[in-house]
């Protein structure tokens, strides 16, 4: 199959990419890099099932695909804040123009939603016939409510023009790959514990995340976009942790001499969080088996190594300024 993943270079949609080329697909990766990074791929470059398009979705694209993963967003506070209006714009432009070019070319699309449409839950945990509590002013809304736009135009394009749709709404997702510098809660403090500062937790750290391994993520995404159901699913690892007991646990396995460093809780971030997953069971035969504790052992060794060889080049390229 031709199949199409917009944001491939970024953290999920690069290890999306890794399963369908491992599953003998044809793959376009269309992305931006504003927040992606073509380390992500480097090792599919010049694979002659793999295409990569470097892309803003926000302009329409011809091409000729059967499948569209639609994950093109940037997905975390310190990004999505960074450029409120242009997120707007590749979750309201960019999705019409993917939609667009799933009903020129009859392509199932998939479109990666967020359990940010939920807002600050007033029910938990979270099922999907719940419609959410989002502020449509504050800071996070050009994400909530870009997302939630995005699932409203989905579903218009499938009632209205026969698009064969599929509606994820995927909850906090950690692993190999996350940027250092994303400001989401598990690459914060697993970098701060590996460089010896102080681990931030904001608030009391008593709200509440579920933390799913991008492998368990990836392979509901394919159950999704190759079953029957339409959606919306929640994908999410249903483990509720609050956030102290997650630093602890960064604590406890980088570096137990780290101290905790407590700051004032962001805006309207989101007290709980932890997905219902009934409909993944039933309609995708689907649940997560990653626990925190492995994946946080993989995350930490991705990101150690990282950190070593970035700190290797820096004294290179000192070394070399001082011989110059």
């Amino acid at each position: 199959m031709r199949i199409l993943v917009t944001g491939g270079a970024g953290f999920i949609g690069s290890h999306l990419i890794d399963r369908l080329m491992n599953t003998g697909h044809e793959v376009l990766c269309l992305d931006n890099f504003y927040t992606g990074h073509k380390r992500n791929i480097q090792h599919w470059l010049g694979n002659p099932n793999f295409e990569l398009i470097r892309h803003d979705i926000t302009e329409p694209i011809r091409l000729e695909v059967d499948q569209i993963y639609h994950l093109a967003c940037p997905a975390s506070p310190v990004h999505y804040q960074y450029n409120p209006v242009k997120t707007v714009k590749i979750n309201v432009m960019g999705t019409l123009n993917m939609l667009g070019l799933a009903k020129r070319v009859k392509a199932r699309f998939l479109l990666a939603s967020t359990s940010e449409v939920y807002g600050d839950p007033e029910v938990h945990p979270q099922t999907e016939e719940y419609r959410g509590n989002v502020n449509p002013i504050g800071i996070r809304s050009c994400y909530d409510e870009g997302k939630r736009v995005a699932e409203t135009l989905a579903f218009d394009y499938h009632r209205q023009n026969d698009v064969d749709i599929r509606v994820a709404r995927i909850f906090n997702t950690y692993g190999p790959r996350m940027l250092e510098n994303d400001g989401r809660v598990v690459s914060n403090l697993v970098v701060q514990a590996l460089r010896g500062i102080p681990l931030t937790v904001y608030g009391d750290g008593s709200q509440t995340r579920s933390f799913c391994y991008v492998s368990d993520l990836v392979d509901g995404l394919y159950r999704l976009m190759n079953g029957d159901f339409i959606g919306p699913v929640n994908l999410g690892n249903p483990g509720e942790y609050t956030i102290l007991q997650l630093a602890q646990t960064v604590q406890d396995m980088v570096n137990p001499e780290a101290a905790l460093k407590f700051e004032p809780l962001p805006q309207d971030d989101p007290r709980r969080r932890k997905p219902d997953i009934t409909r993944a069971q039933t309609h995708l035969g689907w649940q997560p088996t990653i626990s925190l504790r492995d994946g946080l052992e993989r995350t930490i060794a991705d990101f150690r190594s990282r950190i070593e060889a970035s700190e290797a080049q820096s004294q290179l390229d000192a070394a070399s300024i001082t011989t110059h």
